[in-house]
């Protein structure tokens, strides 16, 4: 399935300039939920490892990864911006393609050795992505893979993500 055709692009939203990836389109379509969340699945059930905990950024990234851990038997870790979750947490700051931002995650959510996988929906300049790594290592956690369903490639996010294992289903080569 080209799951691209499903994705609308919104101009000059949040601000001018950017052509904002918009997944409620596919997230509509029913058809189209469920391929995503087949490849997405099958990609992590074929891995040598079990995954204790997905890890996902607000808010979108939590539609993604509560069906990705639901589906391997993992647990559910959500990273909220500042102020949101009510335990002791710690935090990690980071620049996005148009501002400045910080995540939070509960001190207890992960323990030493977890095995991870980093689940949101769109991978562009590579800043939360790499603070949700920082995060997870931060607890003692492993990162074993980060899942995107698009990647904007052009804003070369991948960069900050070394020796990961990188999953993209729709790729943007361009703006």
């Amino acid at each position: 399935m080209d799951f691209k055709k499903h994705i609308r692009t919104v101009p000059h939203f949040p601000k001018k300039g950017i052509m904002f990836r918009d997944i409620t389109t596919l997230l509509k379509d029913a058809e189209a939920l469920q391929k995503v969340t087949d490849e997405m699945v099958d990609y992590y059930l074929k891995k040598p490892y079990k995954i204790d905990k997905v890890v996902s950024a607000e808010s979108r990234g939590f539609i993604f990864g509560a069906i990705l851990a639901k589906e391997l038997n993992a647990g559910f870790v959500p990273l909220r911006k500042p102020g949101k979750l009510p335990a002791k947490t710690i935090r990690e700051e980071f620049d996005t393609e148009y501002s400045r931002d910080a995540f939070e995650i509960h001190e207890d959510a992960i323990k030493k050795g977890d095995k991870c996988i980093i689940c949101d929906d769109l991978l562009a300049t590579g800043g939360t992505s790499k603070a949700a790594v920082k995060l997870v290592e931060r607890l003692g956690g492993e990162v074993k893979g980060l899942f995107f369903l698009i990647e904007l490639d052009f804003l070369k996010g991948k960069e900050k993500l070394k020796g990961h294992d990188i999953f993209s289903l729709i790729n943007y080569e361009k703006e």
